[in-house]
């Protein structure tokens, strides 16, 4: 995938034991809390890819985001599937995405905003249209926290297997990846935490 789409970004160029947690699909009251809480026992900074219809019912959460030190970033209105939908609409969601985002954290002139398409899909019109303004971020390690059929344990196995630095690392504040992202998120700051990483945003 990284060949075939060469201009996304899919890891920070390590300069060190650095790696990049993100989170998609929040804020929500009933997970992003627990998130929160975690990353402070470790000192980590998180980048949180939101959706704009929760940041619309939850503007104290992303605050609270902000607080932390973490970095908000784009993951469209309606977490909307960029393969079934036209460029003209796309286009659309992603800046009623951004300008929620600007109403809570303005951006600097000419700072590039962060976009991470959902489900990781998107088509090459979309892309490049979006490219001028945002930079487009995948990611290298994917925990899966979202699938039902895995086992915690397994998750955070597998996690921990493919990451090395300069990873960027998608976990979700959702209530679909609750129970493992609740399970594996502790745990994998604690791994690597204790292995000298730190945690950065993007």
């Amino acid at each position: 995938m990284k060949k075939l789409l060469p201009g996304y970004t899919w890891h920070r160029e390590a300069t060190g034991k650095n790696l990049y947690l993100t989170f998609d699909d929040g804020p929500i009251p009933e997970v992003t809390p627990f998130v929160l809480e975690q990353l402070a026992q470790y000192k980590a900074k998180a980048t949180f890819f939101c959706v704009g219809e929760n940041l619309e019912k939850h503007p104290e959460i992303a605050l609270q985001i902000l607080a932390g030190g973490h970095k908000l970033a784009n993951h469209t209105y309606n977490h909307l599937k960029g393969w079934q939908t036209s460029l003209e609409q796309y286009l659309q969601n992603v800046q009623q995405c951004q300008y929620i985002l600007q109403t809570i954290v303005p951006a600097a002139p000419q700072e590039k905003h962060l976009f991470r398409p959902p489900y990781g899909r998107i088509t090459g019109k979309q892309a490049t249209a979006l490219r001028t303004t945002y930079e487009l971020i995948m990611w290298d390690v994917l925990t899966n926290d979202y699938d039902a059929t895995l086992q915690p344990d397994q998750c955070l196995k597998q996690s921990i297997a493919k990451t090395q630095p300069g990873s960027i690392i998608v976990f979700h504040d959702s209530l679909k990846a609750e129970r493992n992202m609740r399970y594996a998120l502790p745990r994998f700051l604690e791994h690597f935490a204790g292995l000298g990483y730190t945690f950065e945003t993007l």
